[in-house]
């Protein structure tokens, strides 16, 4: 009996100190591409993932390198992608695309893709960006921390050390009648 318990914490400390595996959505490609050089605005801005996103909590802003929106509506997922429209631009220069989707595992991905806008546009900006727009577009999530995994696996393993060490009834002295 003695050895199923132990067999029994031991194996319970392994899978309970081993990491969760995070295989998050990554993004494939974005439109317009990564770094690319465009004469004129498209008429919207995609980013595309590995899998589709929920559409809960689903965020993408185009700001110009006036620091203002250039996105115009919602955004929305279309398959893998998620999509915003996007006005004719202005200013020359580079356009920060961030987004924020929640992946289909329930992580939230986030990041930035660049543009740049190499002829003089005509369209009327939006709104100044939000100062932290970008800013939170910028980390990636590092998913689960693994501390308090292997906390419970180290008590988990302690206990059952500690069950296994201990003397066992039968060798201990037996109380002398007096």
């Amino acid at each position: 009996m003695r050895k199923l318990v132990v067999a029994v914490l031991a194996v319970s400390a392994l899978i309970l100190g081993a990491p969760i595996a995070s295989a998050h959505s990554i993004v494939t490609g974005s439109s317009p591409e990564e770094g690319a050089d465009i004469a004129a605005g498209p008429a919207q801005v995609s980013v595309t993932f590995n899998e589709a996103p929920q559409s809960q909590f689903a965020t993408l802003n185009v700001v110009g390198p006036d620091g203002n929106l250039w996105s115009k509506g919602d955004p929305r997922i279309e398959g893998q992608s998620i999509v915003v429209d996007v006005g004719e631009l202005g200013p020359v220069g580079q356009y920060t695309v961030a987004y924020r989707v929640t992946s289909a595992d329930g992580h939230p991905i986030s990041g930035t893709r660049t543009f740049t806008l190499t002829q003089q546009g005509s369209g009327t900006p939006g709104a100044a960006a939000d100062a932290d727009a970008g800013a939170d577009a910028s980390s990636e999530s590092g998913g689960v921390p693994l501390w308090p995994f292997l906390i419970v696996g180290g008590l988990v393993f302690g206990g059952a050390l500690a069950y296994t060490l201990r003397k066992p009834k039968d060798e201990r002295k037996p109380k002398e009648d007096s």
